[in-house]
C-alpha cells in the first residue's frame, strides 16, 4: 500500500492487451495494481521474452526509466482487466524528498524486487526446464491457473511446445 495521500492518486481501468508502456517510451506513472495482471517483457529478435508478472497490491512501472527518465528497454501490458492507481513521476519526485514513510515503504519494495529478480536468474541458470516448471508449480500454482500457457512458456525460457511436454510429463509424474 503507498503511504500517500489517496488525492494524488487516479484511478484508471485499462482491457486486457492494453500496452502501458513501450520500448522507447519514457513512462511518468508509477502504478499500483488493485485489479488484474500485468506483464513485463522485452522483445528479443522479433520474440517477446516475459520478465515478470505483476498482480494485486503489486506497483509497476519500468523503474529504470521512471527513476532516470531514459527510454525503456522494455513492454508493459495488461493481461486481464486491471484497475490501478497512478502516481505522477512529479508527485513521486516531490514525495520522495518529503515523505520519510513513502521512503521507507520504497526502499522495502525496491529490496524485495531485488530480491525477486536475483531469485529468478538463479531459478533459469541453476534448473533444467522441467525443474523450473515443478518449482513454478510448488511456488506460484495460482500463477499456472490465471496466465496463458505461452506466457508462462516465455517465463520458463522455454517454447510452448516444450511447455505442453513437460506439463504432460509432469501429470505422470505426480
Amino acid at each position: 500500500m503507498l503511504p500517500i495521500d489517496e488525492k494524488l492518486l487516479t484511478v484508471k481501468t485499462f482491457g486486457p492487451k492494453t500496452m502501458l508502456v513501450r520500448e522507447g517510451e519514457v513512462p511518468d506513472e508509477l502504478m499500483l495494481i488493485t485489479r488484474g495482471c500485468i506483464r513485463a517483457w522485452y522483445n528479443a529478435g522479433g520474440q517477446d521474452i516475459t520478465l515478470q508478472f505483476f498482480f494485486e497490491g503489486e506497483p509497476v512501472t519500468a523503474i529504470e526509466s521512471f527513476l532516470n527518465q531514459t527510454p525503456s528497454a522494455i513492454y508493459m501490458e495488461t493481461l486481464e482487466e486491471c484497475e490501478v492507481r497512478i502516481l505522477k513521476r512529479a508527485d513521486f519526485v516531490l514525495l520522495m524528498a518529503t515523505s520519510a514513510d513513502l521512503k521507507d515503504w520504497f526502499y522495502s519494495t525496491a529490496i524485495e524486487k531485488l530480491l525477486a529478480h536475483t531469485h529468478r536468474l538463479l531459478f533459469l541458470l541453476k534448473n533444467k526446464p522441467f525443474d523450473r516448471y515443478r518449482q513454478l508449480l510448488a511456488e506460484k500454482p495460482a500463477l499456472l491457473q490465471r496466465i496463458p500457457q505461452h506466457y508462462i512458456a516465455s517465463y520458463l525460457g522455454i517454447t510452448p511446445v516444450s511447455l505442453s511436454r513437460i506439463r504432460n510429463r509432469s501429470k505422470n509424474i505426480s
